[in-house]
């Protein structure tokens, strides 16, 4: 089992910064992939971005290109989201989950933190 603890949310104005930090716990060495997820209210659940655990390769959708990065830190387990440029947009509960192997579903997830932008 894996446990995930997502920290970092809260209330930032339109084009601030937040960083979010995902600790991982448990059987972390089964590690393929990490991401991070947001659902706003009426919406479906979207990827904003994924990080490979052995080789760092990352993916983002267009909608974050350019001011979402994503990161990790292997020896602390700890996935990262820093988000720059915020947009009213943004404003949804984000979640960080983890993959142990490339054609599997996100297996684990976190508990989720909210960000909201204001305009």
């Amino acid at each position: 089992q894996v446990q995930l603890v997502e920290s970092g949310g809260g209330l930032v104005q339109a084009g601030g910064s937040l960083r979010l930090s995902c600790a991982a716990s448990g059987r972390t060495f089964s590690t393929y992939a990490m991401g991070w997820f947001r659902q706003a209210p009426g919406k479906e659940r979207e990827l904003v971005a994924r990080i490979n655990w052995s080789d760092g390769n990352t993916y983002y959708p267009n909608s974050v290109t350019g001011r979402f990065t994503i990161s990790r830190n292997n020896a602390k387990n700890t996935v990262y989201l820093q988000m720059n440029s915020l947009k009213p947009e943004d404003t949804a509960v984000y979640y960080c989950a983890l993959k142990t192997s490339r054609t599997s579903q996100y297996n684990y997830w976190g508990q989720g933190t909210q960000v909201t932008v204001s305009s």
